[in-house]
């Protein structure tokens, strides 16, 4: 798996623990090995320009993501595979909002950015939370995948 990380955002990150988590969902989800992701780290303005562009938000938000390829992703095992690896796409995170976010849930910072890094991997695979029946289905599946990176980091 190619994962590419640049963190612009002028925060201390534990680059390799988003990179581990990021590889980790990828690989439970049953993507393709020779699959291609970005992952930027950026600051508050950034992302609020970036929220605003693309989402028509207002401010910033902790993440985005931006897929490239959706009809060639593995989805996890028992759906059909092209066999050719894709270019998933991009995932933004914004380390300050995760940062401001983690003291509301009662985290610390980087637990709250290996949420949004599964979260964003999720968006990538074609899972949202738009529906209700779609946010307990994604929701349920980001849990069961951070459950299961905790356990294996342990």
């Amino acid at each position: 798996m190619s994962i590419e990380i640049a963190n612009e955002s002028g925060a201390q990150v534990d680059t390799e623990a988003v990179l581990a988590v990021a590889r980790h969902a990828l690989e439970q989800m049953g993507v393709n090995p020779l699959a291609e992701l970005s992952i930027l780290l950026v600051d508050i303005e950034y992302m609020a320009e970036l929220n605003h562009r693309w989402m028509g938000g207002d401010g910033p938000t902790d993440v985005l993501a931006f897929p490239m390829d959706e009809g060639n992703v593995d989805h996890g095992p028992g759906e059909p595979t092209t066999g050719e690896p894709a270019l998933l796409g991009d995932i933004v995170l914004c380390p300050e909002v995760a940062a401001r976010q983690a003291v509301g849930a009662g985290h610390s910072p980087t637990d709250e950015l290996s949420l949004l890094t599964m979260h964003g991997c999720l968006h990538l695979l074609g899972y949202d939370h738009a529906e209700p029946e779609e946010e307990k289905e994604m929701f349920g599946l980001q849990a069961k995948l951070l459950e299961s990176w905790r356990s294996a980091a342990k």
